[in-house]
């Protein structure tokens, strides 16, 4: 059967047109053939012939309309009905697409924990800047040369610490090879640390905790932030990335505000700034009430000539960046070191450290961070223990500023929900 003439209405192009006509064609030959086949197979039975007969009209009809769709809309025709999502087909397809999707992510995580944990931690060490950033910027300073002039300022407290790498290599050195003499002193039962350790079995209890659960309690307490704190290569990129993110912090907050929705966008705009102001207020009231303990701690052990001061001030300040028990671990630390001097000078040690960890709590971190954070203390030890626990070093570290964004988006959108349902 010839097929139908396409009249007036051509398609948009000669090429176009002839590629059109010749599908057709095929059709057409498709359906005559079909019927030259069924006259050559001489069906046995009368029903038989009548199926096929129907097969070829049906066939009949389908090249007959495409010819009438092609003329009529001068392209591919009309698109048919759509796909019925709610079949079971369909069903079962997506959700096999999403459980496919969702386990790919979770080994995507899995896979790149230590690179996420990396750009994680940028992240919030260029939040905690920033806020130093803008306040040059409003002083009238050029963005970039406020990030020029804080990563300065960072360099300049790096090299510090770096300078005093010689002596503390010297009093890491020193601690070594006096260690044995410590232990010969335990074991000493006329010695002030002999009597003690006779009395209340030091030794023993130091051993079986080194050998019981000193890997676990060093696994667990840096856990996934041993590769961020110890590698050198994971440090270059660390400052890479926190330069990158400092000098476009802006476009980072536009990028996440524009996720929201247009008639949620300036509600968002304004929970998001809060969160990394108080972000950015934790960050840095930290890192200066380390620097207080660390300078504290040195002028207490020079004061009282208890050795490796240098080496035990650094453990303290960076110990004090751990929130709850960081400051606590290196006070024992420190009273333990000064055993070596007297008990008395030990006694006195171990009594300022309790004094300033009553200070710190009650004087310091509230002048310093002020009602940035606005966490209470029993959110804040749980934070601190959950952070550790899933995430070593890095978790305890970011534990509160997190705790305290959770707990501003409980307070302004959880919480207003619930209140009104």
């Amino acid at each position: 059967m010839p097929a139908t003439d396409r009249g007036s209405n051509a398609p948009a192009s000669a090429e176009e047109g002839a590629g059109q006509q010749q599908a057709v064609d095929r059709m057409q030959e498709a359906v005559d053939q079909a019927a030259r086949d069924r006259d050559d197979d001489a069906p046995g039975s009368a029903e038989e012939g009548a199926r096929q007969q129907h097969v070829v009209d049906r066939m009949q009809e389908a090249v007959d309309e495409a010819a009438a769709q092609a003329e009529e809309t001068g392209g591919l025709g009309h698109p048919g009905e759509p796909l019925n999502k709610r079949s079971p087909f369909f069903v079962g397809l997506a959700g096999a697409a999403g459980v496919a999707v969702t386990y790919g992510l979770a080994e995507l995580l899995i896979r790149a924990r230590s690179v996420l944990i990396l750009i994680g931690l940028a992240l919030f060490i260029a939040a905690g800047l920033d806020p130093a950033v803008a306040w040059l910027t409003r002083h009238r300073a050029p963005r970039w040369a406020a990030v020029i002039a804080i990563l300065l300022v960072v360099a300049g407290v790096l090299a510090f610490v770096a300078a005093a790498i010689p002596p503390l290599t010297a009093q890491a050195t020193a601690l070594a090879h006096e260690l044995p003499t410590y232990v010969h002193t335990l074991q000493d039962h006329n010695s002030e640390l002999g009597r003690l350790n006779t009395k209340y079995h030091i030794e023993q209890k130091l051993s079986s905790l080194l050998s019981s659960k000193g890997t676990a309690l060093v696994g667990g307490v840096l856990g996934a932030g041993e590769l961020v704190l110890s590698a050198a290569s994971s440090f270059l990129v660390l400052a890479v990335l926190v330069i990158y993110f400092l000098g476009a912090m802006p476009r980072i907050r536009l990028f996440a505000y524009r996720l929201a929705p247009q008639s949620r966008r300036a509600r968002t705009i304004l929970i998001g700034d809060e969160i990394f102001t108080r972000v950015g207020g934790y960050v840095l009231g930290n890192f200066l009430t380390s620097v207080i303990a660390g300078i504290g701690t040195y002028v207490w052990l020079l004061i009282f000539s208890v050795p490796y001061p240098i080496l035990l001030a650094l453990l303290v300040a960076l110990l004090d960046l751990i929130p709850v028990i960081g400051s606590t671990v290196g006070g024992a630390i420190v009273s333990l070191v000064a055993l070596t001097v007297s008990l008395p000078v030990a006694i006195a040690t171990l009594g300022f450290y309790i004094a300033y960890r009553l200070a710190e709590d009650y004087l310091i971190v509230p002048r310093v961070l002020g009602r940035t954070v606005q966490v209470p203390a029993v959110v804040t030890v749980v934070a601190v223990l959950l952070g550790g626990a899933l995430m070593g070093i890095v978790g305890a570290l970011v534990a509160i500023p997190v705790a305290a964004a959770l707990r501003l988006l409980l307070h302004e959108v959880a919480f207003h929900r619930l209140d009104s349902s």
